[in-house]
């Protein structure tokens, strides 16, 4: 059964920081590439950050970089995000994204989500 669990979320305030984590269980983690989306009231959900299967070099939304941080410990089975300089608009729902793609077929997971929420 495949599961991916966020955690990590909660309230902070501007300026504040957190870190989201995402266990994955049910299938080869390491075999995944892992993204976080996040989803606001009202908006459609947009990439946050991703990172490949080995681990390399992440990608980010232009408005996030040097805010945010992604990375993954295979060991772990976990990816996590770190959060930095949080604002309001960074309020939303965060998924985390198990993605893994070959000429013929898509895996693609989903976790359940975890909030945060930027407020002072």
């Amino acid at each position: 059964q495949v599961q991916l669990v966020e955690s990590g979320g909660g309230l902070v305030q501007p300026g504040g920081s957190l870190r989201l984590s995402c266990a994955a269980s049910g299938f080869t983690f390491s075999s995944y590439a892992m993204s976080w989306y996040r989803q606001a009231p009202g908006k459609e959900r947009e990439l946050v950050a991703a990172i490949t299967s080995a681990g390399g070099i992440p990608n980010y939304a232009d408005s996030l970089k040097g805010r945010f941080t992604i990375s993954r410990d295979n060991a772990k089975n976990t990816v996590y995000l770190q959060m930095n300089s949080l604002k309001p608009e960074d309020t939303a729902v965060y998924y985390c994204n198990a993605l893994f793609e070959t000429y013929s077929y898509v895996y693609d997971y989903w976790g359940q989500g975890t909030q945060v929420t930027v407020s002072s």
